[in-house]
């Protein structure tokens, strides 16, 4: 369960990119973050992993507020949420392996990290990560030779590494084709059917929101303006999602 209370986040530079936002969202859940570039959708999910800190407001998670946290403690609550960026952000000159591996290092000490030294636990999830995506025969592959549809799942597969409690995905299909976004998808909704694991995915497509999730979180201007089932997402309703007629829940 994640409670959101009064979220607000503003930057240095005056923006207020998050604006009192509350939301509750269960376990379990697949939800679409819909909204114009500039809402605050990216800036929400990075507040949920503390990559962004909040102005004021409260995030909780299992019932621990992570708004306050910081040293070891906000370590090891970070460990416990995959994010799969747009960017991939991977290590192109490692091998697919090694960067999955790299999900693993907020279970270990910042000098284990940096020698490499992994369990065999460490290994066995990495492996099982990668097999989920389907890329166990690029497993010593460079991932610098990889197609962009390919790197995002190693992207994934890193993140399903880490055992979150919690995954996000911040416009993780922006940079790939029609075809690739419905694999993308794919694996993080069949990842969070088995596992159980809520998923929050940043969206632009709402034909892919309708199609893969089960409820939405809608922004404007930092303000959450609409949510609720995939289904209630009519095209009516997102012309006033996006023209900015809504008034903040």
């Amino acid at each position: 369960m994640i409670e959101v209370r009064n979220l607000t986040k503003a930057f240095p530079d005056g923006t207020l990119a998050l604006n009192d936002v509350n939301v509750t969202i269960p376990d379990g859940d697949f939800v679409a973050v819909i909204g114009l570039s500039g809402a605050g959708k990216s800036t929400f999910l990075r507040c949920l992993n503390r990559l962004v800190d909040p102005t004021s407001g409260s995030i909780l998670v299992g019932g621990q507020d992570v708004a306050p946290l910081s040293g070891r403690k906000l370590q090891l609550y970070r460990r416990t949420v995959g994010f799969v960026f747009q960017q991939f952000n991977l290590v192109t000159r490692l091998s697919v392996l090694d960067n999955v591996l790299h999900g693993r290092l907020g279970y270990h000490s910042t000098f284990s990290g940096m020698l490499g030294l992994y369990t065999e636990d460490d290994y066995a999830r990495a492996r099982d990560a990668i097999r989920l995506v389907g890329l166990s025969e690029k497993e010593d592959t460079r991932v610098s030779s990889l197609s962009g549809g390919q790197q995002q799942r190693v992207a994934i597969a890193r993140a399903i590494a880490q055992d979150p409690q919690l995954m996000l995905a911040d416009e993780p299909m922006a940079s790939l084709d029609p075809r690739l976004s419905d694999v993308i998808l794919g694996l993080l909704r069949g990842y969070n059917e088995e596992k159980g694991v809520s998923v929050l995915i940043n969206i632009h497509v709402l034909e892919h929101a309708r199609r893969y999730c089960k409820n939405f979180l809608a922004f404007n201007r930092g303000r959450l303006v609409a949510s609720g089932p995939i289904a209630d997402l009519t095209s009516e309703l997102e012309t006033e999602i996006y023209a900015g007629s809504l008034d903040a829940l």
